[in-house]
């Protein structure tokens, strides 16, 4: 093979082949009707798809994609809750169609769309177990994920889920005790799932671990102690904490319990970074990507961030194998200052569970006037 063929020629396609897989944070139906997921896909090395409500909130606030459907529902009399259920997993339904190709080549790895169980069950094990089936039939796609969040409840969840055949996207993980806990959930889940004879092949996860919101606690919180030593710590700590998590995984899945149901057939529940789009304009646009650089993780990125790394993203291959020491000395100093970093990832997991129940109930607030238009 010549060079022109072997060397990736952009920085998206470079990290693609550093074993990094680029999953565009967004989704709409008009992206998918204009082909312009399709054209992510063959110019920016995209090859999945996350959303969230607020994703889904946006997405119906504009444009004309969605009136057709709205006028069908408002016609035929259904509830908001189940508009909203329809409109969504009709658009991760055909975004799974896009998809399937990728998801047929690397054996299920990619090719994924996640959608989200609702945020107000965050704290409901059995609720989110139920929606988690219902969603996954609604789909009726292989390649759909389901997103949980990770929170103490939400592990009896993942658990349940993924012993039923269903793979997971474990959502709002911050902290590396809670990210232990959430593989724990999944090696129990997928002991279940071999117990009652289930494919452990056809079974997938990723871990999201969330990484500029740690930052920004933390930084607000290094910036209030207000000492030199402080301001040089900020805007280390995210990327240490996804390093530590990288750490975690290697650890976890050498383990002869999860080596034993690898040899089983079963698949290892991949990072997945996310909250990549840098919040603080002191910070490079790239940072959450090109230092987090390693085999077999997930980047999900919003396109501002994707667009960002594609024009002038520096790639330089494995930027977290043998960080560690580097990493625990940030998190170290960072402690050092008084900054609490159980205190700061038990804000954010409430946080960020109450920040997607307030898109959730935008997302019903819009569909609600726009079934109201309809009539």
């Amino acid at each position: 093979m010549t060079d022109t063929q072997t060397t990736p020629t952009t920085p998206t396609a470079a990290l693609s082949a550093a074993g990094v897989s680029i999953w565009l944070d967004d989704l709409s139906r008009e992206r998918i009707k204009s082909e312009g997921l399709q054209k992510l896909i063959a110019e920016r090395n995209v090859v999945g798809v996350t959303t969230n409500p607020t994703i889904f909130a946006s997405a119906l606030a504009k444009g004309e994609a969605y009136d057709a459907q709205v006028a069908e529902l408002a016609k035929a009399g259904t509830g908001v809750t189940d508009s909203v259920f329809s409109i969504t997993t009709d658009d991760v339904a055909d975004a799974c169609v896009v998809f399937k190709p990728i998801y047929d080549a690397t054996n299920g790895f990619d090719g994924r769309v996640s959608i989200e169980v609702e945020p107000g069950l965050a704290h409901d094990a059995q609720g989110t177990i139920e929606q988690a089936k219902s969603l996954y039939s609604r789909v009726d796609k292989e390649n759909v994920l389901i997103k949980i969040p990770a929170t103490v409840e939400g592990l009896e969840a993942i658990t349940a889920t993924i012993a039923e055949g269903i793979s997971v996207n474990v959502t709002l993980i911050f902290s590396l005790d809670r990210y232990r806990a959430v593989i724990n959930a999944y090696l129990t889940g997928l002991e279940q799932a071999k117990a009652a004879g289930k494919d452990l092949s056809k079974i997938h996860s990723v871990a999201s671990f969330f990484v500029s919101r740690v930052d920004t606690e933390i930084d607000k919180r290094l910036e209030a102690v207000g000492t030199d030593e402080a301001k040089a710590l900020k805007g280390k700590a995210g990327v240490a904490n996804a390093q530590l998590a990288y750490e975690v995984y290697e650890q976890s899945f050498a383990t002869e319990r999860a080596t034993g149901l690898l040899a089983a057939g079963a698949n290892k529940q991949r990072p997945l970074w996310a909250s990549t789009g840098v919040k603080d304009p002191a910070v490079l646009d790239t940072t959450y990507v090109v230092e987090l650089v390693a085999a077999d993780v997930v980047n999900t990125m919003p396109e501002k961030t994707l667009e960002a790394t594609f024009d002038h993203g520096v790639i330089t291959g494995d930027t977290i194998t043998g960080s560690y020491a580097a990493a625990n000395a940030v998190m170290d100093a960072v402690a050092a200052q008084g900054v609490s970093y159980d205190d700061v990832t038990a804000l954010l997991e409430s946080e960020g569970v109450e920040k997607f129940i307030v898109s959730w109930n935008e997302l019903l607030d819009t569909v609600t006037a726009a079934l109201e238009a309809a009539k």
